[in-house]
């Protein structure tokens, strides 16, 4: 009986199929919020890029 459930344990903790749906939900929500930040925050980045660009060249 320990034999049979021993093969088992082996055979599911080797069993990497199962972490594939969860490292795509990790992916797809990261890309999400990296979208979403870059949609709120663009603007004033660009904005703080460009005055910073002007300071530096003097216009």
């Amino acid at each position: 009986m320990l034999k049979g459930f021993a093969s088992r344990w082996d055979a599911a903790a080797n069993d990497d199929r199962g972490d594939v749906p969860g490292w795509v939900l990790i992916t797809l929500m990261t890309a999400g919020l990296v979208v979403a930040v870059w949609a709120l925050a663009g603007p004033a980045l660009a904005d703080l890029f460009n005055q910073a660009i002007a300071r530096v060249s003097g216009l």
